[in-house]
């Protein structure tokens, strides 16, 4: 894809989500990798819906910006998982309601924030990851995901939002709705006893589809 091509799918991508909700505000934020190895980043306070293309942030292939706007205070997040996971070619970072609602429930597993309740959820986001709060942008975001050691693709942070990378950008996005999605129906079952899926059959996705679990 070209570097053109690529930033207008970030503006047509982040209104998407923003149309929808799933952020607001100037909350939200995504990166790209180009074909040379850098990357394209949403601006810093900046709308999800209403980016213009030619002022994204972009960054070679050594990580220094050499032009557009003030990328994203989340950088230090993004660059933790580019660093841990070769696979990565997208992040997706939202303040979507229902996964900062499940982060802040006393009952959410840190160590599986979503249980296994549709294989769609197992097969695109994996085992996510519950992090502790941190203050956006605190380059402590970054080192708690490497110290995950590119073992999930999927994290929650806390009182804040959930983060995922995907080997593309729309991969990325299709995660990130996806765990929203999840959340919700987290929400909607919680004072209910829902049938999960059993351990074979998330074995069976996991195995098929190469998840993280």
């Amino acid at each position: 894809m070209t570097e053109s091509a690529l930033r207008e799918m970030i503006c047509d991508l982040a209104r998407s989500l923003f149309d929808r909700g799933l952020t607001a505000g100037a909350s939200g934020n995504i990166t790209a990798r180009t074909s040379d190895g850098g990357l394209l980043a949403t601006p810093t306070g900046t709308s999800m819906g209403r980016l213009d293309p030619a002022r994204l942030a972009h960054f070679d292939a050594s990580g220094r910006q050499i032009n557009g706007d003030p990328a994203t205070k989340e950088m230090p997040l993004h660059s933790a998982f580019y660093e841990t996971r070769r696979s990565a070619g997208a992040v997706v970072h939202l303040h979507s309601t229902h996964s900062v609602a499940v982060s802040m429930l006393p009952e959410t597993d840190p160590d599986c924030a979503l249980k296994p309740l549709t294989a769609y959820s197992v097969m695109r986001l994996g085992r996510v990851k519950l992090l502790p709060y941190f203050r956006p942008g605190d380059p402590a975001t970054g080192d708690a995901i490497r110290g995950l050691a590119g073992r999930r693709s999927a994290v929650l942070l806390a009182n804040h939002g959930p983060v995922v990378a995907g080997k593309d950008l729309e991969a990325a996005v299709h995660a990130v709705e996806e765990l929203e999605e999840t959340a919700r129906l987290t929400l909607l079952l919680r004072h209910a006893q829902p049938v999960l899926l059993t351990p074979a059959q998330v074995q069976d996705v996991v195995t098929t589809f190469d998840v993280d679990w």
